[in-house]
């Protein structure tokens, strides 16, 4: 089966433990405890004291998120000495590594982690980081690669939605040349406007992003719904299968479905992920039309 990456990716401030619970249980499949944007300077080393007090004892449960810890930035002495602190944290599932520059900075958990699996979702923030992202992405560490749009957008000084989906999909084909998932996009700041929320993450989805970081809890279900194939895809995706099937049979590689649409190898294959992706995210495929595929 196809490995399906997580959708929903959520935020919680370090410095209010009271929240982490409810981000555990909000349905995310990313739990992000931050420690840096969100926490003030401080209170940033209680809030390293409760990431490690909570994730304690909690990495053989059944059914919970993933629990990411996103540090300081690892190019400063915070930063370097959060990464350290963290080393044996048994819950821990990844490092978020925000403002990342160069494949140094994964090379700094190389040296604290040494032979220990901990894997690292690099953010690239700036125009530096995005100067030196093939390093980045192909670090041995780099389990995923996301932008940091709003610190993008203060020092390029971008308003433009068309300048976002430039670097949204340099930041796809890296990730794709690199071997790793699909990046998810970053956080959506008006949590009140569902509506928009959805319409961003379908152009996110449609030039390869996948998944999304979220702010809040009520963000979820909007992004998970966003990414989730339609009931028309699904439709697609189960006559893609049917007739896939059939020629099988026949030993036919290549053919035609009843409604004009080309199948081959690839598109079997994106029918299988569909198929698997609407089965994770629960959502039932009753048609209103069928759309072509491919």
């Amino acid at each position: 089966m196809t490995r399906i990456h997580p959708v929903a990716w959520l935020y919680v401030p370090g410095d209010r433990p009271e929240r982490f619970d409810n981000a555990a249980g909000s349905g995310a499949d990313v739990v992000i405890i931050d420690l840096e944007d969100a926490v003030l300077p401080p209170k940033k080393d209680e809030a390293l004291a409760n990431a490690i007090d909570y994730l304690h004892g909690r990495g053989s449960e059944a059914k919970a998120p993933e629990f990411h810890v996103r540090t300081n930035d690892a190019s400063t002495a915070r930063g370097r000495d959060d990464i350290t602190a963290l080393v044996g944290v048994d819950g821990l599932h990844a490092l978020r590594l925000p403002k990342v520059e160069s494949a140094r900075e994964l090379d700094f958990v190389d040296e604290v982690f040494g032979g220990q699996a901990m894997c690292a979702y690099a953010l690239l923030e700036s125009a530096a980081g995005l100067a030196h992202v093939a390093d980045i992405a192909r670090h041995p560490r780099t389990a995923g690669v996301a932008l940091g749009e709003q610190d993008l957008a203060l020092e390029l000084s971008l308003t433009s939605p068309l300048a976002f989906q430039y670097l949204r999909l340099q930041l796809v084909l890296q990730a794709a040349a690199a071997g790793l998932p699909p990046p998810p996009m970053s956080v959506f700041t008006d949590l009140r406007n569902d509506d928009a929320l959805a319409a961003s993450c379908r152009d996110g989805r449609s030039i390869g992003m996948f998944g999304r970081c979220a702010l809040h809890p009520r963000q979820i279900e909007t992004i998970k719904a966003a990414f989730a194939p339609s009931a028309d895809e699904v439709a697609q995706a189960n006559k893609v299968l049917a007739a896939s099937r059939a020629a099988a049979g026949e030993e036919i590689g290549a053919y035609t479905l009843s409604d004009g649409s080309f199948v081959d190898g690839p598109i079997v294959a994106r029918a299988h992920r569909v198929l698997e992706l609407a089965e994770r995210l629960g959502r039932p495929a009753t048609p209103s039309s069928v759309t072509k595929e491919g």
